[in-house]
């Protein structure tokens, strides 16, 4: 298939783009600027240079195409409806493909799925209305897609490093917010571009959350992450407040307790993670 893709230049990216070439597909990659272009050329991708803002770029893109991935992460909850409108326009029956994420749904309180209700923290909950106006689509004809990551791991710029570069980290030991008994969804990065991969010949209206199965407590991420780091395993505990001052709202989405089991995207789309041990590979640094 002809996909466009846009964030093919970021983390999840690279890795899709890498992912949908292995199996055949041709890609054509939003690039803001000429370094994203470069990125997005050196892994096989045509550039289409451009922003999620360029609604016109990004509608010629998606008409040209026969599947869209949208991985870029918008400023706003408008802005990404706005660019996702125009995609979803362009594409028409095509499948198009839009990213959310497992922290919409808040404390899970056990293993959960995709019916679990939303309670999203402040940070993720313009989600919710993005992500029923996407879905919409298919009741007019459209084939819309969700894929909810969970916490990413694996390879460069890993959204858990956002947490490890606290203060407490430069202070000789990896933090972690409270007893650190929360679980955290994780997914290796080449997983998820796997799943996104498989989502384009999901049926409209499917939405599938997107992490490995292993759901391990903060406190033991923190204790590998800073095996890996040559911290002897060094850890602290700090407070929700701290987490707040030192990293912002993005701090109580890290606070959530969360675990997942990515069965409906196994038993539909065959998606079965191929990392299913983060401790060790967060544990090798």
């Amino acid at each position: 298939m002809k996909v466009f893709l846009t964030g093919g230049s970021g983390y999840i990216g690279k890795a899709t783009i890498t992912a949908l070439i292995r199996h055949g597909h041709t890609v054509e990659a939003l690039a803001r600027n000429e370094r994203a272009a470069d990125a997005v050329g050196a892994l096989g991708a045509v550039p289409v240079l451009g922003g999620l803002g360029d609604l016109g770029v990004l509608n010629a893109a998606a008409a040209r195409a026969e599947a869209v991935v949208h991985l870029a992460q918008a400023d706003s909850g408008e802005a990404d409806l706005a660019a996702a409108a125009a995609m979803q326009d362009g594409i028409g029956t095509g499948t198009y493909v839009h990213t959310g994420g497992t922290w919409v749904y808040g404390d899970t309180h056990g293993v959960a799925d995709e019916t679990a209700p939303w309670n999203p923290p402040a940070l993720v909950a313009w989600r919710r209305p993005v992500e029923e106006a996407v879905l919409g689509r298919a009741e007019r004809g459209g084939r819309p897609v969700v894929i909810q990551p969970g916490l990413l791991y694996g390879g460069e710029n890993r959204l858990i490093d956002l947490f490890f570069t606290a203060p407490g980290k430069d202070a000789g030991a990896i933090p972690y917010i409270g007893d650190g008994g929360n679980h955290w969804a994780l997914v290796h990065v080449d997983d998820i571009a796997e799943l996104y991969v498989r989502a384009l010949r999901a049926k409209a209206g499917s939405v599938y959350v997107g992490v490995g199965g292993v759901n391990p407590t903060a406190k033991e991420v923190a204790l590998a992450v800073s095996r890996g780091a040559g911290l002897e395993g060094k850890i602290a505990s700090i407070s929700l407040e701290q987490a707040r001052e030192q990293m912002g709202a993005v701090a109580d989405a890290f606070a959530l307790d969360q675990q997942f089991a990515p069965s409906r995207a196994r038993a539909e789309l065959g998606w079965t993670p191929a990392h299913t041990d983060p401790l060790a590979v967060l544990g090798r640094g």
